[in-house]
This record gives C-alpha cells, structure tokens and sequence, in this order.
C-alpha cells in the first residue's frame, strides 16, 4: 500500500497536467522545465503506481482506464492543498496592480467595458483588465489564463460555475430615414429589406443565420461581416437592416442617429452569463471581480 511519503507531490502535479493537457511540451512549458524531465516523472509515476497511466495514439496521450479513476481524485487533493496554502491572503483591490484577463465578444466589449472600466477605476485604480476571444476557452479557464468568461457559453459544463446576469432579445437595427423606421415594420417588409448578416462563428449568435434563412431572407444578403463592432458605422450611412441584440442597439442608437425596431421574426431568448472555472470559485480576487461584474450588470440573482 502507497503512502503519501512514499511519493513526491509534484510527481501528482505532473500527472494532473499530463492528464490535462495530454502532451508533455506542453506540460513542460507550463511547468518550466524539460520535456525529459517530464518524461522522467512519468516513468517514476509508472513504477510507483504500477500502471502504465498514459498511451500515446495518433490524437496525443490517452490515459489508461486506472489514470481515468485516479485522476478526479489528485485534481481535488491539489486543488485542496492549494486553497489551503493560500487562506492567508486576501485580496485588496485599492492596492492590487493585478491584470484580470476576460473573455467577451465584441459586442460584450461594447456594451461591458465603458461601465466597468470607469468602476475600476473608481475602486482598484491600480488593476487592469485584458479582453480575449473564446479560443481554447476551456483549457486556458482551467489554467488560469483566463479569468472570467462572458456571454452565451454553452460548452462550459462541468467544472465551471455560472451566473445569469441578463436576457437579450434581437431587435432591428436600421439609421434614422429609413423607409422601415416609422409605421408597422411586417415579416414582409423585412423581408424584402436589404440586410447586413453577421456571421459570428463560435458565439451563441450563431443562430440568427439559421432564423433568417428560415424565414426566407434571400441569400446571399448584401453584406456579411464576421463581427458586430463596424455595424454601426455601416448602419449609419446605408439603407441596410441589421438584426443585432438589443444590448448593443441600446449602446449605439443614440449615438450613431440609429432607430431600433421590435423584431418581427421569433428569435430565441439569449441567456447571458458570468463563468468562472470551480478552481477559482473561493480565490478572492476572481470573487471581487465577478461581485463586481454582477453589481453593474446582473438583472437577475443566483448562480450554478
């Protein structure tokens, strides 16, 4: 029978890696050391626990069926071990010079930043903040690299909290003068409207394509862009129309002369949400920032 002084801890800190990231150059650039020397963890693990843990296929390193089953078990130990290191510090956000790092598209961005910059600044003037895009969010979650995460995310599942923060609806989005801004704006007279499409790949808006080529809007439209932060601009200046949440539409109307229309097509409600990965649930500078997040933006309270 194993003991705990029978084995070097940072021989489990590898393996928790290794079965992460399932690549030992990666292992070993998080760690900072060698690839051999990850190598030569994993061949003192294997003796030690007489298990081979780790296969190599065409697709990486596959854990064995016993490396499956121990590994839930290390991931709590260290991630309990590493609570307990640090009980002792909290976090002061009117001293701290910490850089957050957040996920959010760009309309997040839009519709986010302004406010929670000029909150930062009042409370942690200090902190600073970095935006990403969802690329690989899973893992540089799980890693740390990331923060916190934005938006509608459903493939963060298990291992991840989340809290709703609002619900968005899709409006239209058209300049003032429009032919479509003033009376009754039918399924048919959007319909037969010239309309900017926005093909945002990896976000919960992927939807509005499929609602719109359902509906019958002719394709290909006139114009299609891979992002929402231009729309306005083009909006503005053009006879386009523009199906965008109404977040944003409440962001830039005002100030780029637009007018919003209720949306004659039936979209499905858009559920934005807060993510932090379990392994910063109770880290006190991720609960400042999501406390803070949710005092500015939440519409609703609770979280899962």
């Amino acid at each position: 029978m194993l003991r705990l002084s029978d084995i070097d801890t940072n021989l489990l800190v590898v393996f928790d890696l290794i079965h992460r990231k399932r690549n030992l150059n990666r292992v070993a650039e998080r760690l900072g050391i060698t690839q051999p020397a990850v190598s030569h963890a994993l061949k003192r693990l294997r003796t030690l626990l007489d298990d081979e843990l780790f296969e190599r296929t065409s697709s990486g390193l596959a854990p064995t069926p016993y490396a499956n089953r121990l590994h839930p078990l290390v991931e709590d130990a260290l991630l309990q071990l590493e609570r307990g290191l640090n009980l002792a510090r909290d976090f002061h956000p009117t001293a701290s010079d910490r850089r957050f790092t957040v996920s959010m598209t760009d309309i997040g961005e839009i519709v986010f930043l302004p406010r929670l910059l000029e909150a930062l600044e009042k409370a942690a003037p200090g902190v600073s903040l970095e935006t990403v895009r969802g690329h690989n969010l899973k893992r540089r979650m799980e890693d740390g690299e990331i923060d916190l995460a934005v938006g509608l995310i459903p493939q963060l599942g298990a291992g991840f909290y989340q809290r709703r923060l609002f619900t968005q609806r899709y409006v239209c989005l058209m300049r003032q003068g429009h032919p479509l801004a003033k009376g009754e704006l039918t399924r048919e007279a959007f319909l037969c409207a010239r309309h900017v499409l926005i093909d945002a790949q990896g976000t919960g808006h992927e939807s509005i394509a499929n609602v719109l080529a359902e509906a019958g809007v002719p394709s290909p439209v006139c114009l299609r862009m891979p992002h929402f932060v231009t729309v306005p601009f083009v909006i503005a200046s053009t006879d386009l129309v523009v199906t965008v949440t109404d977040k944003l539409a409440e962001a830039t109307a005002e100030r780029f002369g637009l007018v919003t229309r209720a949306h004659p097509l039936d979209f499905p409600p858009l559920p934005i949400n807060l993510f932090w990965h379990r392994r910063f649930h109770q880290d006190p500078a991720n609960q400042w920032l999501r406390s803070l997040v949710h005092e500015l933006f939440a519409e609703f309270d609770g979280e899962t």
